[in-house]
């Protein structure tokens, strides 16, 4: 399993897999033929689909300045729905070479025959219940196996991601007005912030998380600065949980690096075993994940036991199961960002109900991972995020 850096990447929304992945990838094949004469690449599948939503477009000729693009949505490459082909070619109009290459969530980058493009395994065990079990039988918590893994590193790693997300909640707080795209979406965080000040106690605990992951999540829609935790999709989740947790007890800097260490495991766990890409699974490998971590990062915070802890992440995956990704008009706004909210209320829930338990349950996290990677393959291609289905069936881009 790979470092969980992965997880946490830090770039311009609003989407890791059709946004941060094509910028990566183009990034790279211009770095290889600087002297093309010219380039062009064709989007495969759930990447051609919604890719102008998502500002696909944008991303790749902003990295390669005057590159041709030909949309396929209807065809789909068979290692994975976000495929990519670049072609680079000589002044005599001779093809120099090509590329094939998928953005396989999370910003990621994998080849068919080499799998992913990124850095070698650094985690000897790769599942909860094994890593449950290593914690149990040395008293230690998931955040040391974290940085016995990553090594010392980590720490700085993370504290630049803290630093990151709290930005990011704080610059979706101040700003308001309409977000871009056709579906002149209002930014709700400001208004959802003030109107939870004025109530008491829970109300207002539930108001305030809502405000802090819209925050982070109208953000992204805006192509803000965020960190993927798993995705640019469910970026608003963790850093709405963590952010509140962080304003309304007075954490320190260090128990919040460690929750983000031990959050980022779990996401870490099920990219490994299943997927965080909502054009291979849908929104629960999205905003089901990122509820998951954060869930787990909550009952660390409160003193949860490894235990607990997975209990608290498995119940954030298990009633994300089969949610769909249906984003309208192919854009990370509807029902996207509503769903970071609810997610992060979900989050809290499910860590105050393991808390009430002694961790003990009968459906293991890495068994609800294993139902959602067949849940997700299950799912029909219009279910995942080629807009063509769910909510936004009856929705065109304009």
């Amino acid at each position: 399993m790979k470092t969980i850096k992965e997880i946490y990447k830090i770039g311009l929304g609003p989407s890791s897999s059709h946004t941060m992945g094509p910028r990566k990838a183009a990034e790279m094949f211009l770095a290889r033929h600087s002297d093309a004469a010219r380039m062009e690449v064709t989007l495969y599948g759930s990447l051609a689909a919604t890719g102008k939503g998502h500002m696909t477009d944008a991303a790749i000729e902003d990295a390669i300045p005057g590159i041709k693009i030909i949309w396929k949505p209807k065809t789909f490459l068979p290692f994975h729905p976000n495929g990519m082909e670049f072609r680079a070619y000589a002044q005599d109009g001779k093809q120099i070479d090509k590329w094939q290459v998928f953005s396989i969530g999370g910003g990621e980058l994998a080849e068919e025959s080499q799998n992913r493009l990124a850095s070698p395994d650094i985690y000897e065990l790769d599942k909860m219940t094994d890593i449950l079990k290593y914690c149990e039988r040395t008293g230690k918590g998931y955040w040391e196996y974290v940085a016995e893994s990553e090594g010392p590193e980590i720490w700085d790693y993370l504290a630049e991601v803290w630093k990151t997300m709290k930005a990011a909640v704080e610059r979706g707080l101040d700003a308001e007005g309409v977000l871009p795209g056709p579906l002149n979406l209002r930014r709700k965080a400001a208004a959802y912030y003030v109107k939870a000040t004025g109530y008491k106690d829970n109300l207002r605990t539930r108001g305030l998380v809502f405000s802090y992951a819209l925050a982070v999540s109208e953000e992204n829609a805006a192509g803000g600065k965020i960190v993927t935790a798993p995705t640019c999709g469910s970026c608003g989740v963790l850093p709405g949980v963590l952010y509140h947790m962080w304003k309304s007890r007075d954490f320190s800097e260090a128990r919040i690096l460690r929750a983000l260490a031990t959050a980022g495991l779990i996401g870490n766990v099920v990219k490994e075993h299943a997927s965080i890409s909502g054009a291979e699974v849908g929104c629960q490998g999205e905003v089901g994940v990122a509820c998951a971590m954060a869930a787990a990062a909550a009952s660390q915070l409160f003193g949860g036991s490894p235990a607990q802890i997975e209990y608290a992440a498995e119940m954030g995956l298990e009633h994300h199961l089969g949610m769909t990704c249906d984003p309208v008009c192919g854009m990370v706004q509807i029902p996207c960002i509503e769903r970071n909210a609810y997610a992060a209320a979900r989050a809290l829930d499910a860590n105050i109900y393991s808390t009430f338990s002694d961790g003990i349950h009968r459906v293991s996290f890495d068994k609800v991972v294993e139902v959602m990677k067949q849940t997700g393959h299950d799912l029909p291609s219009l279910y995942k995020e080629t807009a063509e289905g769910g909510l936004a069936k009856d929705y065109k881009q304009m």
